[in-house]
């Protein structure tokens, strides 16, 4: 995989838009920038190298509370109101719908039903990374070039409709025959297809609070048409150990020297009484040999030497960034059980729970699970009927460590852990609900900003507290 993924950098560092990488064949006088046919695999390749920089942000982990800093701790005391999502659009997306409407794809790359249901999968999960940062954003409308400058906003609940869509279109497309050129999977395609199907699943749960029937139907759908289900299924950015393609907090801690980010004190204070066997690679010891958490929020600089550092596995320069997980679905069946969405109850929602803090474990650890047995002795850890969305939601927490954006997505929806506070003494500002549209939007689009803002569903303004749709208060 290491040859092969290297071998794909070199293509993509060499693409203009629809040139492919190929061994010299003689064809002197073939115009390159003027493809019969287009590398569909390529731009896919292409897409792929965005997505660690949904998960490897110094904004996403700290709205869960995953990191605090030691050093400018603007990030975690909510200093920045609004972000840019432009890279998202002029990068990745506008790749994958180029692969979408093109009618020029090379089979030899791969089916061309299956590229063009790759290119879904990967824009229906761009997009809703997106919409659960910003609400409202430019959907049916966006992604035409010149043609439209100026889209509009559509609403969360139509874009999350949109979706659902598009995962379907993409499941029944599906046929037999790998690609070339796939960073995360190799080509395999039916990977692809649990993928698909689990990124529904989870999408479904996120409207828990604010439409069950929808979310339980779509739920349901996307269950018996087959998720993720072991490990080795995991969406997980695989990094490499080259300088063009190294892991974030490698560059951070290591090239860069920048011992900014501590494991939080909420995070250590949980893991620690409980022995959790992922404490030691979520973390290091600080140099007295302790776990210790940093208070969260700090206005001020610490020494980071006291403070128990992001663990040295999660930063290593191949480090890889994982993104969709079994664990992840088996802890969204858990609690579909416990709502009742799925059948079974309190049984099959343990049997979920029990199964997903085990391959949590497998693997943050490498799958040595030496300390699972002692771990699930622990009486907060044993499942109750009584306090079981609790249970689901804070082992849900721990297990997406530092896939900030997803984390906090998952407490914005569910209220769990209900111990993350706010920074002290930060003029009353509280956890953020959302992030703020870019700047630039203001003059390049006002109408449509205008509108979005005007059109959100529980009123409030362009800032860090208003509620996206799924959030209901």
């Amino acid at each position: 995989m290491k040859k092969i993924h290297e071998s794909i950098y070199y293509c993509l560092t060499v693409l203009t838009l629809f040139s492919s990488c190929n061994k010299f064949n003689g064809a002197i006088n073939t115009d390159p920038n003027n493809p019969t046919k287009a590398s569909g695999t390529q731009l896919i390749a292409n897409s792929e190298q965005f997505l660690p920089t949904l998960s490897s942000s110094p904004f996403g982990v700290h709205y869960p509370q995953y990191l605090s800093n030691t050093s400018f701790p603007d990030n975690s005391r909510y200093v920045t109101t609004n972000f840019n999502f432009y890279g998202l659009y002029q990068g990745p997306l506008i790749n994958l719908q180029n692969v979408i409407t093109n009618t020029a794809l090379d089979a030899s790359e791969g089916p061309i039903a299956n590229q063009i249901a790759v290119a879904k999968i990967l824009k229906a999960y761009f997009i809703w990374h997106a919409t659960d940062r910003w609400g409202p954003l430019p959907y049916t409308e966006a992604l035409k070039g010149k043609e439209n400058f100026t889209p509009k906003y559509d609403t969360q609940q139509s874009i999350y409709n949109s979706l659902f869509t598009l995962l379907d279109e993409a499941n029944a497309s599906l046929v037999n025959g790998n690609l070339k050129n796939d960073i995360v999977y190799g080509g395999d395609v039916s990977k692809w297809k649990r993928l698909g199907n689990t990124i529904h699943l989870l999408m479904a749960l996120r409207l828990s609070k604010v439409d069950p029937n929808t979310g339980s139907a779509e739920f349901n759908k996307a269950f018996t048409n087959g998720i993720i289900t072991a490990n080795t299924d995991n969406l997980a950015y695989p990094h490499l150990a080259v300088t063009a393609q190294e892991n974030y907090w490698y560059n951070s801690f290591t090239v860069l020297g920048r011992n900014w980010f501590a494991v939080s004190k909420p995070v250590v204070d949980f893991m620690l009484p409980l022995n959790d066997p992922r404490l030691p690679v979520f973390a290091t010891k600080n140099n007295a040999g302790n776990y210790v958490g940093l208070d969260y929020g700090l206005a001020t600089t610490v020494t980071p030497g006291n403070y128990s550092l992001l663990g040295t596995a999660i930063r290593q320069q191949n480090s890889p960034v994982y993104l969709v997980t079994y664990a992840q679905a088996l802890f969204a069946l858990a609690e579909a059980a416990k709502r009742g969405w799925i059948s079974g109850g309190d049984a099959t929602a343990k049997t979920n729970y029990d199964l997903a803090i085990e391959q949590s474990i497998r693997q943050w650890n490498n799958n040595d699970i030496s300390g699972l047995a002692a771990y699930k002795l622990n009486a907060s850890v044993i499942y109750n009927p009584a306090n079981a969305l609790e249970q689901i939601g804070n082992q849900r927490w721990v297990h997406l460590f530092m896939h900030g954006y997803e984390g906090w997505a998952e407490w914005r929806r569910t209220g769990f852990p209900s111990f993350l506070a706010p920074p002290p003494n930060n003029n009353g500002k509280l956890i953020p609900r959302r992030e703020g549209y870019p700047t630039q939007e203001q003059a390049n689009n006002t109408e449509n900003y205008k509108a979005a803002i005007a059109g959100f569903p529980y009123l409030g303004g362009d800032d860090l507290n208003t509620r996206v749709w799924w959030d209901k208060p």
